[in-house]
């Protein structure tokens, strides 16, 4: 059974980097051909994909971020982990780490193609 678990600190001062972490157990984050995700939703709106490591280590990002968004990862935890830098309060949400077979990338996103979800954490931007 494969299960994902978001880790991170719940509140986060504006202009500071947010950081979470996805530990996937029951499954290796380098199995061909899967792709790990980070999806948030924000208050009263729908789910919203920020970017991807795939099996082989290669990133793809949500343009409309702008280049705050750093996806990495740890194979030897089996974890991979969001960096999301300068962050205001549009930035709350609730976080979740996904995982599904075959990319996907881009905005365009298909949920029910995802195969994996963590349960998401709630991170709130405020000073």
């Amino acid at each position: 059974q494969v299960q994902l678990q978001e880790s991170g600190p719940g509140l986060v001062k504006p202009s500071q980097t947010l950081s979470l972490t996805c530990t996937v157990s029951g499954s290796s984050i380098t199995t061909s051909y899967y792709a790990w995700s980070w999806v948030r939703q924000p208050p009263g709106k729908g789910l919203g994909w920020m970017g991807l490591i795939a099996y082989d280590g290669s990133t793809y990002y949500n343009p409309s971020l702008k280049g705050r968004t750093s996806i990495s990862r740890d194979t030897s935890k089996n974890q991979f982990s969001l960096q999301l830098s300068a962050v205001t309060p549009e930035d709350t949400a609730v976080y979740y780490c996904a995982g599904r077979n075959g990319l996907r990338i881009g905005v365009d996103q298909r949920w029910s193609e995802y195969d994996y979800w963590g349960q998401g954490t709630q991170v709130t931007v405020s000073s």
